[in-house]
């Protein structure tokens, strides 16, 4: 018999029909896929993520809080206060005379208004706002600054000590010794007066390591190294009388 070609293209189509028909029943099927599966809820990629930070440790966000303060450094006024507490009465005992005092309400009402306005004038950067607190030309009542010429004009003597021209630098001194505790010196006696900064008073190789962070806030290391070869405190100092009087801003012992 005689087969023409039309006839064997589709005998072949035919053939080729039930061979994928005998090799897709014997493959296995392949579950269809969810859009869903393919791309999770947020919640379960929350959940996965957690669970990743659990086993990793702390969780991110609480690894990046920041620290507890239970250790952290207290600032310069807390250290100041808590040092009065624990060091006033080892001083009174150690000289009966002398007083280390923290808290300017503990000294007279005259004693406070002047020092206040020490303060104020000193932040000011204003030199000349010190010449009323002086009471130049008044004799014997003019605050003292050098021993070599108590009839000196005060405000020209700072002038010239200063580092800089303005007398900024004097100024600053000042504040930072109005800035820290006090001693009471001579309780009782025509020569009672109350001494910035109280360090002035101690033997300065027995400061513990508070009063020594007080003392460097003034001075420096070197400053303080060449204080202990000298024997004691030889910066600068600030004296008020009891009844208000400024009785003396110097440097040395």
């Amino acid at each position: 018999m005689r087969i023409f070609p039309g006839n064997a293209l589709s005998c072949s189509i035919a053939s080729l029909a039930v061979v994928t028909l005998l090799l897709g029943s014997t493959a296995l099927p392949l579950p269809a896929l969810a859009f869903s599966q393919l791309n999770p809820p947020a919640s379960q990629a929350k959940d996965a993520a957690q669970s990743t930070q659990q086993k990793n440790g702390k969780p991110i966000e609480q690894a990046l809080e920041a620290p507890t303060n239970n250790n952290a450094l207290p600032t310069p006024e807390p250290l100041i206060n808590k040092q009065a507490s624990q060091s006033s009465g080892d001083a009174s005992n150690a000289n009966k005379s002398v007083e280390f005092l923290y808290d300017i309400d503990k000294a007279p009402e005259p004693v406070k208004k002047l020092r206040t306005a020490i303060v104020e004038a000193a932040a000011s950067g204003d030199l000349e706002r010190l010449r009323p607190l002086m009471n130049v030309g008044g004799g014997l009542k003019q605050t003292q600054v050098t021993a070599d010429d108590p009839g000196e004009d005060p405000i020209k003597t700072l002038h010239d000590l200063s580092g800089d021209p303005d007398g900024i630098e004097i100024l600053s001194i000042l504040l930072d010794i109005m800035s820290t505790g006090f001693a009471h010196v001579g309780q009782g006696t025509p020569d009672e007066v109350y001494v910035w900064p109280y360090f002035a008073q101690k033997d300065i190789k027995t400061l513990s390591t508070p009063e020594k962070v007080d003392l460097m806030r003034i001075v420096t290391a070197g400053d303080y190294a060449d204080m202990l070869e000298f024997g004691g405190y030889n910066f600068y100092r600030v004296g008020i009388t009891p009844d208000g009087r400024w009785k003396f801003f110097t440097s040395g012992e």
